[in-house]
This record gives C-alpha cells, sequence and structure tokens, in this order.
C-alpha cells in the first residue's frame, strides 16, 4: 500500500482499541521470567557449548604472535577461533572496524579469539592462557588535540542560508560559546548475546538485536555465505539504546565457533567488552554563535560541532536540530569529523539531537538572560511554522509553542525567579530550568503478515522488534481495531527474519511504521474477508468479531472455515517529506535543588509535555518518555566514558565505574501529551515519541542548577567539582 495523501475513511479513527492504555501484553512472559532472550534460548537446542571472547589489549597496532596451545589444552576446551583459522571474512555495510580483528587492531577490546568449551567457566579460564605479543603503534584518543586538523564531515554538507557572518557581526546582542559533552555508554540491562547453531549450510542466530533485515545482511556478507543461509531471531530484547542497531561480534564470533565445533555456540559480552567492543555515544566539543535583536528576534544563528570516529566512521550529527528548531533569516551549520583510535561511535538514543540540544538549549537560556527575556518567551518569540531553510516548505504538524505554554503554567514557570541563587529551601539552593524538545519524525517502508485462522484468532508476523518499547502491544491494537476483534484475539509475532521485513526498532520511526505496515496488511485482510462472506468490501463493517453490510451480519471466523487467509502487504510513503517537514516536538521543565555547602545536586521534579502525534497507547508512551527523562538525567550529571588518552580506552568500562541514575536520583516524572494527530505521518496518524523524551532534557537540568547556584557549567556532566568555586557565600 502506498501512502501519499492523508486517508479518509480510516478504521483506527475508531479508537475503540488503538489509543487506549492498555497493558503491555509481553509483560506477564517478563515479569514471571518466562520471555525467553537471546542466551536462554534452549529449545530444540542440544549440545550446547559456550564461547568466550577476547578482546584486545591494545588500542592500535598489530599482533605479533598468539600462542594458544594451553588454551587448546585446557579443560573442557572444544576450538579456539582467530582471524587467522577463521578464513577470510568480510565486514558488514553497519560495521566501522572488523568484529574479529588480526593482525591489525583498530581499537582496545576489538575482538581476537574466541575460545568455544564445554562450560562457560572453562572457556572463560582458557582464555586467560592465551599469550598474544602486540606491537604498539601510536594512535590519537583525545578529541580536542584533534579538533583543528579535523576535516569536514563526509556525507554531512554544511548549510548555509543567508549571510551568517554579516548578520552576527551586526547583531546588537551576540552570545559566542563553546559546549562539550563526553563519550556515553548505551549500558542496556541485557548484554549483547548469541547462540549460533548451523544445520548444514544454513545458520541460525537467536540474538540481541534491533534490525532484523539490516543484521541478517550484514552476518551473511561478513561470513561470505547467501543470505538466504542466514536466519536471525530475536523475539525479546532487554533494552539496546542504538546499541544493537547493528550485528556485533558475539553473533559472529558464536557462528564461527558453531561452525568450528559443529555444535550450537552461546556468547554473552562481559560488561567491560560491551563498553570498548561495541559502539557508544562519541563526544562532541559544540561552538555556538546567535545574533538577536534587542527585543529577541533572532536574526543570526551559527552551529559547528566536532567529534571524532574511527576511520570510515561518521559524526556525531550534533547540529540536525539547529537547522530546524527556531526562525532566522542567517543560518550556518559546520560538522567535522576527527579520526580517533578509540571504539567505535556509533547510535545511542536520539543521535545527533540529544547531544545538540545539550548545547543549543542552554545557549538559548544564556541568551535569554543577555536580553532580559524569559527563557520561555524567547523560544515562542522564534518559532516558526516552516522550514527555516526552505521557507515554502511547512511543518506537517507543530506546537512547540503549546507545549511550551502547557509545560510552563502546569509548571509553575511564573514562580522561577529570572535572577540566579535567589531561592533557598533549607541549605537548599533552588532553581527552575526549561528547554525545548526537538526530534525529526522518520517513516520507514514496513511489511507485516496477518491470518485469520480457522479459529477466528488473528495471527500477526513482522520481522519488527520490541527493546521494551510495547511494540506487541501496540500491533495488537492496531490488528485488533482493523479486524474488529478483541485484543485478546490477536497473536503477534516478532523478531524472526521469515517474518516480512518491517522498519525495525531505531531513530523511534519503529511504532507509527510498523503499525502503519500491520494496517496496510489489515486493509488486504479485510477486502479478502468480506469478499469470502459475499460483501462489498468498500462499504463493509468490522466490529464485535462480525462483518457487516446492507442490513446483514456473518461472524469474521467464517471466512476462514476451510483454511486460514493469509493476506501479506508493506506500507510505502510517497513524496511528502519533500512538501512537508515532519518532526516532533515537545518542552521538558526541570526543577532542582543544590546543597549550599557541598553543591550536591538533586533533581526535585520533572515535567514533558510532548507533542507527537496520535499516541497509540499512552501508558507504554509515558514508559517511554519517563525511560528517555531518566537518561537525560544520566546525561546531565553523572554520565562519562573516561579515556585513557595515553592508551586509548575507557577507563570505567563496567557498571560499577560508569554511573547511571538510579530510583533514588529520580523524583516522581510528569508526563503530557497534547492531543494530536498527524495525518501526512500514516494512516495511523502517530509519530515517534521514545527519542523526543531524551531531547532537551539535559539542558533544562543544567539550566536549572544555572538558575538555583548562578554557575554556568558548560561542560558536561554537570558535577558538583565544576560548581563549587562559583557557588554562592554562605549566609
Amino acid at each position: 500500500m502506498k501512502f501519499d495523501t492523508p486517508a479518509t475513511t480510516n478504521p483506527i479513527d475508531q479508537l475503540k482499541i488503538v489509543g487506549k492504555p492498555v497493558d503491555r501484553i509481553d509483560g506477564p512472559l517478563k515479569t514471571t521470567g518466562t520471555a525467553p532472550y537471546a542466551y536462554e534460548r534452549h529449545d530444540a537446542l542440544e549440545g550446547v557449548a559456550y564461547g568466550y571472547v577476547v578482546g584486545s589489549a591494545i588500542a592500535k597496532g598489530r599482533i605479533k604472535a598468539m600462542d594458544l596451545g594451553r588454551a587448546r589444552a585446557a579443560p573442557g576446551v572444544l576450538t579456539v577461533v582467530t582471524a587467522q583459522t577463521a578464513g577470510k571474512l568480510g565486514k558488514g555495510d553497519n560495521n566501522t572496524a572488523r568484529l574479529l580483528g588480526g593482525p591489525e587492531i583498530e581499537h582496545y577490546h576489538q575482538a581476537v579469539a574466541v575460545v568455544v568449551a564445554e562450560t562457560f567457566e572453562q572457556a572463560r579460564a582458557a582464555a586467560a592462557l592465551i599469550k598474544i605479543d602486540y606491537e604498539r603503534a601510536k594512535g590519537t584518543f583525545d578529541l580536542a588535540s584533534a579538533k583543528d586538523g579535523a576535516p569536514p564531515a563526509k556525507d554531512n554538507p554544511d548549510t548555509a542560508v543567508g549571510d551568517f557572518d554579516t548578520a552576527f557581526a551586526a547583531a546588537p546582542v551576540k552570545l559566542d560559546e563553546a559546549y562539550t559533552t563526553p563519550d556515553q555508554a548505551h549500558a542496556m540491562m541485557e548484554p549483547h548475546a548469541s547462540i549460533a547453531a548451523w544445520k548444514g549450510d544454513k545458520l541460525t542466530l537467536w540474538t540481541s538485536n534491533q534490525m532484523i533485515a539490516w543484521s541478517r545482511g550484514d552476518v551473511a556478507k561478513t561470513l561470505g555465505i547467501p543470505k538466504d543461509d542466514v536466519r536471525l531471531v530475536s523475539p525479546y530484547i532487554g533494552g539496546g539504546f542504538g546499541g544493537k542497531l547493528f550485528v556485533r561480534a558475539d553473533a559472529i564470533l558464536a557462528a564461527l565457533g558453531a561452525k568450528a565445533t559443529g555444535r550450537p555456540v552461546k556468547i554473552a559480552l562481559p560488561r567491560p567488552l560491551m563498553f570498548n567492543n561495541t559502539t557508544h555515544r562519541p563526544a562532541t566539543i559544540q561552538r555556538i554563535r546567535i545574533g538577536a535583536t534587542q527585543d529577541g528576534r533572532i536574526t543570526a544563528i551559527g552551529h559547528e560541532s566536532w567529534s571524532g570516529d574511527l576511520p570510515g566512521g561518521g559524526p556525531e550529527t550534533a547540529t540536525q536540530q539547529t537547522r530546524l528548531l527556531y526562525a532566522g533569516a542567517n543560518r550556518m551549520t559546520k560538522m567535522k569529523l576527527a579520526v580517533l583510535d578509540l571504539p567505535e561511535g556509533n547510535a545511542m538514543r536520539a543521535p545527533g539531537e540529544a547531544p545538540g540540544l545539550m548545547a543549543l538549549e542552554v545557549a538559548i537560556d544564556e541568551l535569554a538572560e543577555k536580553l532580559g527575556m524569559d527563557p520561555v518567551e524567547l523560544r515562542v518569540l522564534n518559532d516558526t511554522q516552516v522550514d527555516p531553510e526552505k521557507p515554502g516548505r511547512p511543518f506537517s504538524q507543530r506546537r512547540l509553542v503549546e507545549c511550551l505554554r502547557t509545560g510552563a503554567d502546569r509548571f509553575g514557570w511564573n514562580r522561577r525567579q529570572a535572577r540566579p541563587g535567589q531561592v533557598r529551601d533549607g541549605r537548599w539552593l533552588v532553581g527552575m530550568g526549561v528547554a525545548a524538545a526537538f526530534r525529526n519524525n522518520m517513516v520507514m517502508k514496513s511489511a507485516a503478515r496477518v491470518r485469520l485462522e480457522t479459529s477466528g484468532q488473528i495471527t500477526v508476523e513482522t520481522d519488527m522488534t520490541d527493546i521494551g518499547t510495547g511494540s506487541y502491544t501496540i500491533i495488537a491494537q492496531t490488528a485488533a481495531e482493523m479486524m474488529g476483534v478483541p485484543l485478546h484475539r490477536v497473536t503477534v509475532k516478532l523478531g524472526d527474519s521469515t517474518f516480512p521485513v518491517s522498519a525495525g526498532s531505531g531513530g523511534q520511526w519503529g511504532g507509527n511504521s510498523s503499525t502503519a505496515g500491520v494496517y496496510a496488511a489489515c486493509v488486504k485482510l479485510r477486502e479478502a474477508a468480506a469478499t469470502k462472506l459475499g460483501f462489498d468490501p468498500t462499504v463493509a463493517e468490522f466490529s464485535d468479531g462480525q462483518v457487516k453490510a446492507g442490513g446483514r451480519n456473518a461472524p469474521l471466523a467464517q471466512a476462514a472455515t476451510e483454511a486460514p487467509l493469509v493476506v501479506e502487504d508493506a506500507m510505502e510513503y510517497g513524496d511528502l517529506t519533500k512538501t512537508h517537514q515532519q518532526s516532533t516536538f515537545g518542552g521538558h521543565f526541570v526543577e532542582v535543588g543544590v546543597d549550599a555547602a557541598t553543591a550536591e545536586i538533586r533533581i526535585r521534579r520533572m515535567l514533558a509535555v510532548c507533542a507527537a502525534g496520535r499516541i497509540l497507547n499512552p501508558k507504554s508512551a509515558r514508559s517511554q518518555v519517563i525511560g528517555a527523562m531518566t537518561m537525560g538525567a544520566g546525561a546531565a550529571l553523572m554520565e562519562e566514558l573516561a579515556v585513557d588518552k595515553r592508551l586509548g580506552f575507557f577507563v570505567n568500562h563496567d557498571l560499577a565505574g560508569y554511573e547511571v541514575p538510579v530510583h533514588a536520583d529520580i523524583p516522581h516524572q510528569e508526563v503530557v501529551f497534547l492531543d494530536e494527530t498527524d495525518p501526512m505521518s500514516s494512516p495511523m496518524k502517530a509519530k515517534g515519541v521514545g527519542e523526543l523524551g531524551i531531547c532537551g532534557v539535559a539542558a533544562a537540568v543544567a539550566n536549572a542548577v544555572y538558575n538555583a547556584t548562578g554557575v554556568r557549567v558548560r561542560d558536561y556532566p554537570v558535577t558538583l567539582d565544576k560548581l563549587l568555586d562559583g557557588m554562592p557565600t554562605l549566609a
């Protein structure tokens, strides 16, 4: 089905099941521990062996020699696989570095061997017996020192509208500041894990992966086998945040180990290898310049960003929201990409906008102070209903002003003191902060297979994944609404490459796109069922398990009395993205307390107001937003991968050293969804929301800390050591 124009008669608009706060249908499995995650799949597998990955002890250089003798002779060892014994390996389209290194080493903890043994303990013990002689090469590990020589990022050209330099020089009020964001880790609960089994030339991988079709292709390309010989299965994922968009070393090494032993092999990456072997959010250095009139209208806005990655990698696209968020006739963005020999930088929840707004929304706060304006009013004044780079291209929906106004009213923004450091609650200095939220709405072709069983049950099959986002539930709600059956009459099967290819989970496109694909397949099933029952499919209604038209009705199940009725279709998109800009918007409001003596920071209140199209399930959507808000708080106050700039690795590579928020750090979080539909986005009239919730949060926290203390921190995370010297004198 091609989606070019807004739907007219749309069964989804009944909203009998879609749009309701339905409990997650996979909840009972997860809360009872019976949902099988990748490392736990033992069904139909006998003789499973265990693999343990050995990571490189250097960041750059080469392996001179490997002594595997003691490891091979260790108890229980079945095989040791290295690049030398694995045969020729390719590199997937979505991998910057090779997933099995040697003799050349590209980054610290790059996998260089896997030991396969009868038990996990035997594999781990034998791995410690491998002796590797390295020849270390000089590497570059410091973004700040590599910044000046960094070239423009390929495939991300500079942008220019009007004459930024002239307009900025002439502006009566100017802001010119630099901000830094650190490397960050996904730190999801479930590790990267896989079980591989071969049957002849056919490989099955039970793995934890967000994008089944992408990764199936990458596995095939890496192993040099036909894609049709690879099956990926990933029905349950214990968090990903972008770290599982692409196939990682666990999957490839499990496949190689299984091939070498003739037995199924399971591998889970230990936490230190997750931090250095897989991907992370790259650090940035950002310079923002804004020129404005005395009344606050932006006349010039420029955003430059530097980030780093391995050779052939890509930038952290931290300037992209600046191209669309605020009006201004004269505009400029630039991105530079330094070559760093650190582990691979790649997507992490809201790549680009999350770190970009950490800088931009603090800069807007600073500009408001220079102007003597309220930060909310400055944002409202510079709102735009058209793409500021392409004035003839309107937003399909843009309710940023309403998000800010609603949030300010609910949060009690009028009680905020504009002058910092004025509000005390006992020993605590109290401040409020605000930031706009922005994330583009992307749509992806997505397909599904829908089957009307002879029992009258509806079965949906698609390779869409559920990374904790509620995909099972919103897909079931969609099918139930379209086919006029109760929710318990729908079975959803996800995460298998034998199913039709969906959008997958990433870029906050998954919920809207995958349900649109199910919508398309259900439209086709409605037509087939109505025709089978002798109804005109253009007027037939589906409700309460019945098909109705022309004064008569028949049970839906009668359309499949002889055999299941099976259809498959996909939702594809026309040229709407050329005529309209599709984005999501929000406002984040935060109140913090800062200890007047120690500069310890405590978040006291958080509010997010989101405009993200139709909310398909308010309960799971709220869960997504509060999770994103929590990640934003972590980015603001504690998350930072510490780089050893001599040896080139992340020092705090486990959850003991890499700090993330815990329950005590997070207060009650309020989430408000504006009542919105966007018929240009899809027949579901929905948009993404899971990444919008993180965008701007860190800046709102940083702005609140400034309002509480008068100390402006531009280098994240905002830790007490950066506040102490500038704290107000105790009375």
